[in-house]
């Protein structure tokens, strides 16, 4: 059992998302710290990127804080602060990251680099699942794991999708991009139910869920929730102070997830 689907092994999971870099990297690595210690059960980190397209305004502007910050925040830097956080915490770390950043690296440098400094899967939002056949081999190759994305829009593929998916199935709950969500509309449940006709790939919602009712809700119907703006708005209003804030959050979403 890969250390991704052990985070899902008889619990539900918690997954908490920040962007690296924001507002700096030695306080990422502080914050992955405090996410572990309130209950997280995995973490995704972003890479910034100059065009995150599948995220809505609150990751957009922090990974325009990412980039901006004095020094810059590339890869290079985030590989060595995840490396440093690494031998802190025991969580599977997931990276998000853009296709762009990844071809440049090298599909084969980067999953060499994942594995050499223990990241455990990747996300590739803007790569198309046609596509991704060559990077697949080369991450199974490294023992990384390439996390498949489902939407509501894949409706006449989800189970083709399901059935190649590793680590976790990340669920997107609505159309559109990242952001804190009053209400979801979609079937999650629908969706789930086809994914399971076809693999035991846990299955974690994520987009737009920040409350404690909606983790309680999709925590229930699914394998676990994700959840990132609502964290990086956190780091947004208090920037370096945020730590202690991100641990009461987490570890209140964290425990209701759980239940």
């Amino acid at each position: 059992m890969s250390k991704i689907k052990e985070a899902f092994h008889n619990k539900k999971a918690f997954i908490g998302f920040l962007t690296a870099g924001d507002p700096s990297l030695e306080k990422t690595e502080e914050f992955i710290v405090k996410m572990e210690q309130a209950g997280a059960s995995l973490i995704e980190i972003g890479i910034p990127f100059s065009d995150p397209i599948a995220e809505g305004p609150v990751i957009q502007e922090a990974n325009v804080r990412a980039l901006s910050r004095e020094g810059g925040c590339t890869l290079e830097m985030v590989f060595d602060m995840v490396e440093r956080v690494r031998k802190k915490v025991s969580v599977p770390l997931v990276f998000l990251t853009y296709l762009n950043p990844v071809f440049r690296y090298g599909y084969e440098a980067f999953c060499k680099k994942c594995s050499e400094i223990g990241v455990d899967g990747f996300i590739i939002p803007d790569m198309p699942f046609e596509e991704s056949e060559e990077l697949v081999k080369i991450a199974e190759k490294y023992d990384v794991e390439k996390i498949t994305l489902i939407a509501p829009t894949s409706e006449d593929r989800i189970q083709t999708l399901a059935k190649e998916a590793k680590g976790y199935i990340y669920l997107v709950s609505s159309m559109g991009v990242t952001g804190e969500r009053s209400q979801i509309t979609t079937d999650v449940g629908d969706i789930v139910e086809k994914i399971r006709k076809v693999t035991d790939t846990p299955i974690a919602v994520g987009f737009g869920i920040h409350s404690v009712e909606q983790v309680k809700q999709y925590s229930a119907i699914a394998d676990g929730v994700i959840v990132g703006s609502a964290i990086v708005k956190i780091i947004a209003k208090y920037g370096e102070e945020a730590g202690e804030h991100i641990f009461d959050y987490v570890r209140e979403m964290s425990s209701q997830a759980k239940l």
